[in-house]
């Protein structure tokens, strides 16, 4: 058996046009977006009843995309804990980006918080760890060489 690719990751925030506005000014960009339920989706998810809004994002190469969803039905249960990095079965999407520094303003127009600092790993890159919506745990890397 064979991988053929990683198709995407999923989150599940609960403004999804918070999220969005989130990975935009990152860099990513919109490639479409749908309301999703019924039958399939309740087999999917194991759940009854589902109803969500999902926007899917992509990386400006094309490769790797992001869906965000928010569900209307079935209510949620409870949200996620924003747990340290070091907590196991904590998720990180990291990214290259031209400049940290750039980004990382940006980011916090959108409400992001960074974590720790902006950590220089020898001349080979800078890297820090923002929260964004929903403590969603985003890394920025920029390659210094």
């Amino acid at each position: 058996m064979t991988i053929h690719r990683m198709d995407h990751v999923g989150i599940v925030v609960e403004d999804l046009a918070a999220a969005v506005a989130f990975f935009v000014e990152l860099g990513l960009e919109p490639e479409g977006e749908a309301t999703v339920g019924g039958p399939w989706a309740d087999d999917l998810l194991g759940l009854d009843g589902v109803r969500a809004d999902i926007v899917v994002v992509r990386t400006p190469d094309g490769n790797t995309r992001v869906e965000l969803s928010t569900f209307h039905s079935p209510a949620t249960t409870g949200t996620a804990q924003r747990a340290p990095a070091n907590t196991p079965g904590t998720t990180r999407l990291t990214f290259v980006v031209d400049d940290v520094e750039d980004i990382l303003d940006r980011l916090r127009a959108q409400g992001a918080e960074l974590v720790g600092t902006v950590a220089r790993y020898e001349d080979i890159y800078r890297y820090c760890y923002v929260r964004g919506p929903d403590g969603i745990l985003i890394g920025l890397v920029e390659e210094l060489r």
